[in-house]
Order: structure tokens, then sequence, then C-alpha cells
């Protein structure tokens, strides 16, 4: 199962004189990682490279920064693999020491820095999350509520219409049996709506 992570971790190593900052922190998308790129180079004006890796579904991105082609991004994406993370950005800040490490260097360098903080990780597993909406009369509400608080579910929206319409989120495996309960609770009186 996918996992993120609860908070940033960070690494630090020397190479041959050259200097490797490493970190790992959640992120939902490519415009969201390159901000915090961006934030990065602010920080760290003197830095030859910022190189990065993104895992987070369809925009996963990686990055050499203009490290030779395949040893930087690349690298760190597959130890983010590896690890069976989702929704995480890896970024390297190098500064160069004068010494030329090589395309094996510069991959070993790369990967041990993420790898290394990622031994101070805490993983939490991700849970895919589904949106249910449903309309029920007035006197039904209350019930509803109840069997929403019950199972730690999210309510969102409420709608007091000619019926209540309520948004709920909830984790997809208790997604079913949720449905169920509140179809039988409710003896056919709850309408679901596609979201």
């Amino acid at each position: 199962m996918p996992s993120t992570l609860r908070n940033p971790v960070h690494s630090e190593l020397v190479i041959k004189k050259s200097r490797f900052i490493g970190c790992v922190q959640t992120m939902a998308d490519r415009a969201s990682a390159q901000a915090m790129v961006d934030a990065m180079w602010q920080a760290h004006p003197g830095a030859a490279h910022i190189c990065w890796a993104l895992l987070a579904g369809g925009q996963s991105a990686a990055v050499d920064d203009g490290e030779p082609s395949g040893t930087a991004g690349r690298p760190m994406l597959e130890v983010l693999r590896h690890q069976d993370l989702e929704g995480v950005l890896a970024t390297v800040v190098r500064y160069f020491g004068g010494v030329k490490l090589g395309a094996g260097g510069l991959v070993r360098a790369y990967t041990d820095a993420i790898a290394q903080a990622l031994l101070q990780a805490d993983k939490v597993p991700l849970q895919r999350m589904v949106a249910l909406r449903c309309e029920v009369p007035y006197a039904l509400e209350g019930l509803v509520r109840r069997e929403i608080d019950a199972i730690g579910a999210t309510l969102g929206e409420v709608a007091h219409g000619s019926q209540v319409t309520l948004h709920v989120q909830l984790p997809q495996p208790a997604a079913e049996a949720f449905v169920q309960r509140l179809n039988d609770a409710c003896q056919g009186r709850i309408g679901w709506i596609a979201p």
C-alpha cells in the first residue's frame, strides 16, 4: 500500500568536497513542487544545482538541473518508488566542491542523499477517499449525521431544500458498507446522487 510522509525529512552529505542537502516532503502536484524548488533557489543562491523528483500520480517528474542526464532526478525518483511513496517531492541542493564525481558518483550521491533522509521518515499509509452525496427527508437527517460520526467520515456541505442534501467523504474501503447501512436504516428513503 502506498504511503506518504507525516513530516519532512532531511539529510546532508559531503562527498569529495561537494555538499548534498537532501529533503523529502509531501507535495500534491507539479505546480507546488516547482514553487518549492523556486523557494529553495532563493534560500540557496550559491548552489550549483537543485535537482528534484516528484512522485504524485500522473504529475511525476525527474529533473537533473544541469547535471548529466539521468544522474540525479531519475535515481531520486527510483528511491521514492522503491520506498512505495506517493505524493512526495525529493530535492537535493548541491554545492560543488571542485572535484568531479563522474556519472556513477553522481547517481550514488543523489540516491544516498534521499535514502539517508528517508531513514528518519515516519510513513503514513495513504487511504483513497470517496465523496458521496445523498438526499434524505428532514426526519432522517439526525440519523444520517449520527452514522457519519460513528464511522469517522467527514461531513461536508449540507443543503436544506425540499430534502436535506449531505456531502460525505470517507475512506474507500468503508464506503460500500456505509451505503448499505444507511440504505437499511433509512428503509429506502435515502437517495444517492452521483458526484
